[in-house]
């Protein structure tokens, strides 16, 4: 179903209201349901770049969809993607952590369904299906950066406040995109020795790596949503509106290089 929405109102100062047009795309891997949501502005005359935005460990939800219109408003096609089938989301850690633990215990079902996504996205006749990035936030941050891991097909990757670690090796001899990851440096889930080790794997691979810490900030610092959460639940969830604002500034940076320079 396709429907007109006006975009009034962003998180980030500076950005111009757009009318967007937004989909919900149904499709299935490996017979299970999943739903996408489709975002872009389509008085566009040719195919733009395409850019996934791959959800927290809450799941599909509103902020994903926020951040795909935030993209659709830039000029860009944004399909927020379900990495836990039927659209499933929660509020809850406890439920959050089940989703997650179900899709990581089976093997190569998280590429899978984000290769899935990825190819719905190349083949929407709005977007130009050579030019594609990713981002995404806490899990789905470490979902991209595994994604760059393992060559997909991809121009760059964008990884808000995600682990660093991971058991996918850098696999060699493949295209790898360029890489920047937007951590706070006050996340007990990302300790110091998992960004140092993070970041000489990078650098042993020779993989195109910007890095950027915000001293203060805590995990999840871009999600106006996120204190509320935390206090309710005893996590360490903050937002931090000027790290918030700086990573999605330099992420508009980063997309622009990558796609028009």
């Amino acid at each position: 179903m396709r429907h007109l929405t006006l975009i009034l109102a962003l998180l980030t100062p500076g950005l111009t209201s757009a009318a967007v047009v937004s989909e919900e795309l149904n499709y299935t891997v490996a017979g299970q349901s999943y739903r996408g949501y489709l975002a872009y502005d389509d008085a566009a005359s040719t195919p733009r770049p395409g850019v996934l935005v791959v959800h927290e460990w809450w799941g599909h939800n509103a902020y994903a969809r926020q951040r795909a219109n935030m993209l659709a408003g830039e000029g860009y096609v944004a399909l927020a993607l379900d990495l836990y089938g039927d659209g499933r989301n929660t509020d809850h850690p406890k439920q959050a952590q089940a989703f997650m633990q179900a899709a990581i215990q089976q093997p190569g079902a998280i590429a899978a369904r984000f290769e899935a996504a990825r190819t719905l996205l190349a083949a929407h006749p709005a977007s130009d299906g050579s030019r594609l990035a990713a981002l995404g936030y806490c899990f789905g941050g470490a979902v991209v950066l595994n994604a760059a891991r393992a060559g997909s097909e991809l121009l760059g990757v964008i990884s808000f406040h995600g682990s660093l670690g991971s058991g996918v090796p850098i696999q060699p001899g493949v295209h790898h995109p360029r890489i920047l990851v937007f951590n706070g440096e006050a996340d007990p889930f990302v300790p110091p020795e998992q960004v140092a080790a993070f970041r000489q794997e990078m650098q042993a691979a020779k993989l195109d790596l910007r890095y950027i810490g915000y001293s203060q900030a805590k995990h999840s610092f871009t999600n106006p949503g996120a204190d509320a959460i935390g206090k309710a639940h005893g996590l360490p969830l903050q937002y931090d509106r000027a790290a918030d604002q700086d990573s999605w500034n330099q992420t508009l940076d980063f997309l622009s290089a990558l796609f028009w320079h």
